[in-house]
């Protein structure tokens, strides 16, 4: 199997355990206040990473604006993510929460095909397709 494959099947069991160990966490905090100690964590963790295993400083000096322009954007994006997720996760269910929130891969299939132009392949559409209906079942009134 290749390797990015590994790195995101490790992604998913990592990005599993988060939404579940994350609402014990936030138990006796506002969703706003457990999403910032999450961040800070977050921060530590991730500069230190770039800082220790990768050659950070020259990567940032030789980077395009147009880059850390994307990277910003995306930065806003996901905030906006964390806060509205944070802020389900503090007054539902993990289970349904984490299934709806997963269905933006349809949005990132759409925004792929559209914007990058990576292949269309009746694989994906179909797998896009089950993971649309099973966020439609589980907001559904029934």
């Amino acid at each position: 199997m290749e390797k990015w494959k590994w790195f995101a099947i490790i992604s998913m069991v990592f990005a599993g355990l988060t939404s579940v160990i994350a609402k014990f966490g936030m138990k006796n905090l506002s969703s706003d206040v457990a999403l910032g100690i999450r961040t800070l964590v977050v921060f530590i963790i991730i500069t230190g990473n770039a800082l220790l295993l990768n050659d950070a400083v020259t990567d940032l000096k030789q980077a395009p604006r147009s880059n850390l322009l994307f990277l910003a954007v995306s930065s806003i994006t996901t905030s906006l993510s964390w806060i509205f997720y944070y802020r389900a996760m503090k007054e539902g269910p993990v289970s349904y929460i984490a299934s709806i929130d997963k269905a933006s891969i349809v949005v990132t299939l759409i925004l792929s095909f559209l914007l990058l132009r990576e292949p269309v392949t009746l694989k994906l559409i179909l797998g896009a397709g089950l993971i649309l209906a099973g966020m439609l079942v589980l907001v559904s009134k029934w």
